[in-house]
């Protein structure tokens, strides 16, 4: 009896989201980018790959701990997926650490790394790297607690102090006294003033050279690096130096990108599901959604780059941009968005 879409869906996660134990968990991963890796975005993403490593939006310890919402909630096709902490108190970053492990959480990674004010003004993010022997506290305070890998996420250096030798310091301290194996490497300094978020992301320069610096230097350390990376093939280039790649912006604005992830770097042969599959593998997911209360539009907003360069793919965007939002949307209007990439191509 020929299954419906629901159980092809299931089945093809449960069979590709096995784990393959000669990787490292972070060979490759979608980077934790705050209000786009939010669980919608992760269910989708997942569906192009069942082995790129999920993150989180970061998440503060305060909203954990003392906020209304469920900041932990996330479906378990989602697997593998790790959950970032925006934090410094290493018992509040303890405590959230045992609750991510509870709910299944394959990891949890310390953010060292974002520069704006408001997490500076909550003693987190990359003005954490002038104070590694707190860091070392907190990787240490969140090892003790739980039992999956603890890892940071950080930059090559911040404002002036942007030498390789404050990195290595860094790094040295964090691995040794913290007990943290495993860095992800922006690989731009960060300026703590001056640059927004964006700026930050995009005018310091990249030196990955510094990244594979880190990894001969450290060698029994995993090491992932970040930043600027926008094909696979670059991707694969970055393999030969470094133990895993982590990929941002492109990811999310290209992410049909994502299906050939496992075939191209885990040596994967499943089938590879086309844009248009997928789209339609997410009704079952947003059906669900809908009656929970969630608005069509929060979860379509992560779907407006799928068709890049496909004839009808405006059209597709233009549609759900302007019908997802209404009151009442539902999967008709995806599936009407759907018809303008389809029916150009018959």
């Amino acid at each position: 009896m020929p299954q419906n879409k629901e159980s092809q869906n299931s089945n093809h996660i449960n069979v590709i989201a096995e784990k393959n134990a000669q990787y490292p968990l972070c060979r490759f991963s979608v980077a934790p980018m705050l209000d786009w890796t939010d669980r919608h975005c992760r269910y989708f993403h997942r569906l192009f790959s069942g082995r790129a490593l999920l993150y989180t939006e970061m998440v503060t310890t305060g909203a954990i701990l003392f906020g209304k919402g469920d900041y932990l909630a996330y479906n378990q096709n989602e697997h593998p997926v790790a959950l970032q902490l925006g934090g410094s108190d290493p018992q509040a970053l303890a405590e959230c650490a045992r609750r991510a492990e509870a709910l299944g959480y394959d990891e949890v990674n310390l953010n060292a790394g974002c520069p704006s004010d408001r997490v500076q003004n909550g003693r987190f993010g990359a003005c954490l790297m002038a104070e590694p022997e707190l860091v070392a506290d907190c990787v240490q305070a969140m090892k003790a607690a739980v039992s999956i890998p603890v890892t940071v996420k950080t930059r090559i250096g911040i404002d002036d102090c942007d030498s390789y030798e404050f990195l290595q310091r860094f790094i040295a301290i964090v691995s040794q006294q913290g007990g943290c194996d495993n860095f992800t490497l922006h690989a731009r300094k960060a300026w703590l003033s001056g640059l927004s978020p964006k700026e930050n992301r995009e005018i310091p320069p990249l030196d990955y050279t510094r990244v594979y610096q880190v990894k001969r230097e450290f060698p029994h350390l995993t090491i992932a690096i970040n930043g600027g990376i926008k094909t696979l093939a670059e991707a694969k280039q970055h393999l030969q130096h470094v133990d895993g790649v982590m990929i941002g912006r492109e990811a999310y604005q290209n992410p049909a990108m994502l299906a050939h992830v496992d075939s191209e770097l885990f040596g994967m042969t499943d089938a590879i599901l086309q844009p248009a599959d997928v789209v339609e593998a997410m009704y079952p997911y947003i059906e669900q959604e809908l009656t929970k209360g969630t608005y069509l539009g929060h979860i379509t907003r992560h779907m407006l780059g799928l068709f890049q360069g496909i004839p009808g793919a405006r059209q597709f965007r233009r549609h759900l941009s302007e019908n997802a939002h209404k009151a009442g949307a539902g999967v008709d209007v995806l599936r009407q968005a759907l018809a303008f990439v389809t029916e150009k191509a018959n």
